[in-house]
């Protein structure tokens, strides 16, 4: 092979075969990738799943994956009796971003990456469900990432527990009841408290698979479900593939 050859094939990243590895840790059995997933399947990422909620496993050697992703889940961040893989997944987020690679928290994963930096678990006090508008501090319209879904946008909601920024994070999102919606840590390590990922598609599984839960979070969900999807659902879309797109150009 040509030396012109070789650097055709050489990708941004260094890598000879020009895939983009991502490691996804799941916290919980109902799990959907979503918009993320879109946008994974769009760049041909080779994806590697971890259930450690199952048998305990994750990543073992952070030269093998180019990003990390941390999805939600039921638990809290700081759940260690029932669920005692959780250190280890703090200190794995925050190795991944002190080597500069991509890391993704949503929801419980972002509570997880915050306890990794040293910032406080907010148990039981910011219930949240449904769409709801989300904003963007100056900070966050100047954020590759944040910036790309605009300076508000509705996205989907679903959570009772959140976190104090960790010291030095840059701020990047608020909303009208949790101050801390997004934040970024180093170069490309961020935290997401809202479900960017959950499309319609997603939130009706939700709805499918949890209707108790939902209910009992939001009494008569059942009935408003659907004209909030049509009300909120497309731009929480078009919003959740934008900022799942933009992630990955950081990769």
């Amino acid at each position: 092979m040509t030396c012109v050859a070789v650097r055709a094939v050489i990708n941004r990243r260094g890598k000879p075969d020009g895939i983009m590895r991502v490691a996804i840790v799941e916290n919980t059995k109902v799990t959907h990738l979503g918009q993320l997933g879109v946008a994974l399947a769009g760049s041909g990422a080779e994806i590697v799943t971890y259930r450690p909620f199952l048998d305990g496993s994750l990543p073992d050697d952070i030269a093998a994956h180019d990003a990390l992703v941390v999805l939600g889940g039921e638990q809290s961040a700081l759940d260690d009796a029932s669920h005692p893989y959780l250190p280890a997944l703090a200190r794995l987020m925050r190795a991944y971003g002190d080597a500069g690679k991509a890391v993704l928290g949503i929801c419980l994963g972002a509570q997880i990456l915050a306890r990794g930096y040293g910032g406080r678990n907010l148990l039981g006090t910011a219930t949240e469900f449904g769409w709801h508008r989300v904003c963007l501090t100056p900070e966050g319209r100047d954020d590759p990432v944040l910036g790309a879904a605009g300076a508000d946008f509705p996205i989907f909601q679903w959570h009772g527990d959140t976190f104090g920024l960790p010291e030095g994070a840059s701020h990047l999102a608020f909303g009208e009841s949790v101050a801390s919606q997004a934040f970024r840590v180093g170069r490309a390590a961020y935290g997401m408290q809202f479900h960017f990922e959950a499309s319609r598609a997603v939130v009706a599984d939700w709805c499918r698979e949890f209707p108790e839960a939902a209910e009992a979070i939001r009494p008569g969900w059942q009935q408003d479900h659907h004209a909030e999807a049509a009300l909120n659902g497309p731009a929480a879309d078009a919003a959740g593939l934008a900022l799942a797109r933009a992630w990955l150009t950081l990769v």
